[in-house]
């Protein structure tokens, strides 16, 4: 019998010691536990119900503002990899994207070296060219052309023909898809579609009119390399997965809170709300006085200009 009390007493002792281990390996909760589980919810509602609507306002924040106007509850995330959201440092998708675009042009520096030639490689940017401007100085572009600086091409053969006479037997241009000479720059919209329009029976795109362009002053090959929709694809990099998921975490605290109508961005380096009425419809241009370009000029990179 006292045996049996003994052994009794022994799984007590050893149940209340479990119980002790597992509260001891719990992990603080500094929020507290209704915070957390209210936290989880509303991240479970953003995830279910909530990001169908937020997703759409991924592509446009004018579209989301007007949403916002008719009365849906509306939080918009910054993804592009353009990185041309008004009111945001930075979207999600930029880094990915660039080390993609800079790994293309750096594969072509062996091709480039080792044939001594011109090499064109065409980076995505219609309307800002921020993503050809960060992949052409990290990948040691010679010349960069982006949209918001229009260039010469009289100046770009310069450049090359410079480069030739140092001894250097190839360049590397990095090209936005919209990219746009002086010349073009200056004609009325109207007239600037009708002449896409026609430049689009002949070239492929404004990098390969530039190649021509190139080849009838210097008459040498000029190779045109264009990666396109990879840009697009492909796993995240840590950068962007770290963005997404503070960009992801702060939309789901704004539900938290009932705060709509706002875009989740990134000001110095922290989760800000910016009114969707504040940032709607507007693009974050490149500024020709930017410090990356007037670093990348200072260490000879041309811009056509």
């Amino acid at each position: 019998m006292n045996e049996k009390k003994v052994q009794s007493r022994k799984r007590n002792q050893n149940q209340t010691q479990k119980k002790s281990r597992d509260r001891q390996a719990q992990p603080r909760n500094t929020f507290g536990n209704q915070h957390r589980s209210q936290f989880q919810a509303a991240f479970q509602i953003f995830c279910r119900r909530w990001l169908p609507v937020c997703i759409a306002a991924l592509i446009l924040s004018g579209t989301a503002n007007l949403l916002r106007e008719e009365g849906l509850n509306i939080i918009h995330l910054p993804k592009t990899i353009d990185n041309d959201i008004w009111g945001t440092d930075m979207t999600f998708g930029f880094q990915s994207a660039l080390e993609i675009a800079t790994n293309a042009i750096d594969c072509i520096h062996t091709t480039a070296a080792s044939h001594g030639r011109v090499f064109i490689v065409e980076i995505m940017g219609h309307k800002v060219g921020s993503l050809t401007l960060n992949a052409g100085v990290a990948g040691g572009a010679d010349v960069i052309l982006i949209p918001e600086i229009p260039y010469d091409i009289n100046k770009v053969v310069e450049a090359i023909q410079k480069r030739n006479k140092a001894g250097k037997r190839f360049t590397i241009l990095a090209v936005a898809e919209g990219a746009i000479s002086k010349e073009d720059a200056e004609l009325p919209k109207k007239k600037y579609k009708e002449k896409l329009a026609e430049r689009a029976k002949k070239y492929p795109s404004v990098s390969y009119e530039i190649a021509d362009q190139i080849n009838q002053v210097i008459g040498s090959e000029v190779r045109v390399t264009v990666p396109g929709h990879i840009q697009r694809g492909g796993e995240p990099c840590p950068y962007d997965r770290v963005l997404s998921t503070r960009i992801g975490a702060g939309a789901a605290e704004a539900i938290l809170d009932e705060d709509y109508g706002i875009m989740i961005g990134v000001i110095n380096g922290k989760i800000k709300r910016v009114p969707l009425a504040e940032c709607a419809g507007k693009l974050k241009m490149v500024s020709p006085k930017d410090q990356i370009v007037k670093a990348a000029k200072q260490i000879g990179i041309s811009f056509g200009d």
